[in-house]
């Protein structure tokens, strides 16, 4: 266990700085999905037949496409792409690219759950705000979108988590994230099953708190809902 110490004789700190990385690109990445994914998916139920093809293309694409591809095409060929087409020279880092493409892949997930919960919304709740007299934008932020939110949580709950582990896949262009800290560490002491291990432990950690965090939403989301076993 020397090995993890948090001084020059372990590997605790670099381990440390890799979950930092980690924990701030899984941010970042979850909450450019969240804000893509709502803005697509409100479009998505346009009925509009242009709309509905650039839906439907943008879903086949980003959702048969593996991640790790999303993730290699930004990182060494965006900046081509940017001074060819644009004559825009820009730098994309590790952390960049990924953040572009896990937020854009996974955007794709995201506007999937909320299109999903607009549509199970029962009509009767947007006859009773029109019947209200209320705004259309007025009709979507107070009566329609909480919920959706309440419709959307656990699905949206599943899109974090795997955010959070496909941020392994960035290491593969050089990012310093837990993962590659731990492959580093492992490759110089030839201790890869400690290593592994705590990373896998680390994750785990994540998943049990985000589970736990979830409920708690979702019991606050939905407090004053009646539920069917409650009703027996």
């Amino acid at each position: 266990m020397e090995l993890l110490n948090f001084d020059d004789t372990g590997y605790g700190d670099e381990l440390l700085a890799g979950l930092s990385v980690t924990v701030r690109l899984a941010v970042a990445s979850f909450v450019l999905s969240l804000v893509l994914g709502i803005i697509i998916g409100l479009v998505a139920i346009s009925r509009n037949r242009i709309i509905q093809g650039g839906w439907r293309a943008y879903v086949s694409l980003f959702m048969g496409v593996p991640s790790i591809l999303v993730v290699f095409f930004v990182y060494y060929n965006l900046p081509v792409f940017l001074k060819s087409a644009f004559d825009l020279r820009m730098a994309v880092s590790p952390f960049l690219a990924g953040l572009i493409a896990l937020g854009v892949v996974y955007a794709a997930y995201v506007a999937e759950v909320v299109r999903g919960a607009v549509l199970n919304i029962p009509q009767e709740q947007f006859d009773a705000a029109r019947a209200l007299g209320l705004r259309k934008l007025h009709m979507w932020w107070f009566v329609i979108l909480p919920l959706v939110w309440r419709i959307a949580l656990p699905g949206l709950t599943n899109v974090w988590m795997t955010v959070l582990k496909d941020t392994a896949l960035v290491s593969l262009v050089g990012l310093n994230d837990l993962v590659r800290m731990a492959d580093v560490a492992a490759a110089v002491t030839r201790k890869p099953f400690l290593f592994y291990i705590v990373v896998a432990v680390v994750f785990v950690l994540f998943a049990g708190v985000t589970g736990v965090g979830a409920k708690k939403i979702e019991r606050r989301v939905n407090r004053g809902q009646e539920h069917p076993k409650e009703l027996q």
